[in-house]
């Protein structure tokens, strides 16, 4: 039989070496966010006979109306490798500034008018509501969680135990996605938005379920196989469950996902591979990361991290 288990702190590892990159970004640079959580105005504009305004162009534009903290961007139009687009964030423009600005802008350029992809607008209000509103939600899902399993297992020993798991392999599930586009924004200019945080929801929806597959089938074992050491029935259960999850996750969502992150456009692009690499993260996070912790949990191997004969005496027995 394959012992999935034993190597539990390399998978741990792995973890680590994947977040950290991510959340140093973070450290340095602080939380990519859109407007849809600090407020503000989205312009994409295209200009299609490729005449796009310069950085400074716009900027001076932006100055003249009196808003600061102007980040123009070009990006890839609706023509693969065709950078004819400008992605302009700003402070909130209302409706006729924003006409201003875009006749300006083609005055700027003495080309053809552009062409408004994409405008988006949030009040200080509502991206506080927002935000408030997300972390809301993230913490009503882990208490939901927590209590779901603490009493569907309440008829096993240390049933709590399954449930606080869970929940930190659900945080290494959320960490993985804010790392990636962490990355994201550093390489390709993404920024956490609704899009983002409905990416972030489905990720907790779909690991939290197979955290619980996995960890039900332990229950059942462990009132079958009464007599097996805890990391041998768990290591057993992982492998029963382990094709489902490969069968469901990995060769239908995550396939359908990888096209539409290869096909579906620039619009798509960022949402899907976010939740690609979300939901891969739930199915090795409840294969490696949940189930290793309880039984890193149920041994108690805390007591032994820093005494490698006492550690070593244990793995031998």
């Amino acid at each position: 039989m394959i012992n999935i288990l034993g190597k539990r702190y390399l998978y741990f590892l792995i973890s680590l070496l994947v977040i950290l990159p991510g959340m140093i970004i973070i450290a340095v640079n602080g939380l990519p966010l859109a407007v849809d959580f600090l407020g503000g105005s989205v312009l994409e504009v295209r200009f299609p006979d490729g005449n796009v305004p310069s950085t400074e162009q716009v900027v001076t534009i932006y100055d003249a109306y009196g808003f600061e903290d102007v980040q123009p961007t070009l990006v890839e139009g609706p023509e693969e490798g065709v950078m004819d687009t400008l992605l302009i964030r700003s402070p909130q423009l209302s409706e006729d500034t924003k006409n201003l600005i875009i006749a300006d802008l083609q005055a700027a350029t003495g080309g053809q008018e552009p062409i408004v992809n994409r405008y988006d607008s949030v009040g200080p209000a509502i991206a506080a509501a927002v935000t408030s509103r997300a972390f809301l939600a993230v913490g009503i899902a882990a208490v939901a969680v927590v209590l779901y399993i603490t009493l569907a297992f309440r008829g096993i020993p240390h049933a709590f135990r399954y449930g606080v798991c869970a929940i930190i392999a659900m945080v290494h599930d959320i960490l993985v996605v804010v790392s990636i586009t962490a990355i994201g924004s550093i390489l390709f200019g993404w920024q956490m938005d609704a899009l983002f945080l409905t990416a972030l929801l489905t990720v907790i929806g779909f690991s939290t379920q197979d955290k619980i597959v996995v960890f039900d089938r332990i229950r059942e074992n462990s009132m079958i196989y009464r007599r097996l050491p805890f990391e041998v029935l768990a290591n057993h259960s992982i492998i029963q469950t382990l094709q489902r999850s490969i069968n469901t996750q990995l060769m239908t969502v995550e396939f359908m996902l990888l096209a539409m992150a290869l096909f579906g456009g620039v619009t798509l692009r960022e949402f899907s591979v976010i939740l690609l690499v979300g939901l891969f993260s739930g199915t090795y996070s409840s294969i490696f990361i949940a189930a290793p912790l309880l039984v890193v949990w149920e041994n108690h191997e805390w007591r032994t991290w820093f005494r490698r004969g006492d550690r070593e005496a244990l793995q031998a027995s």
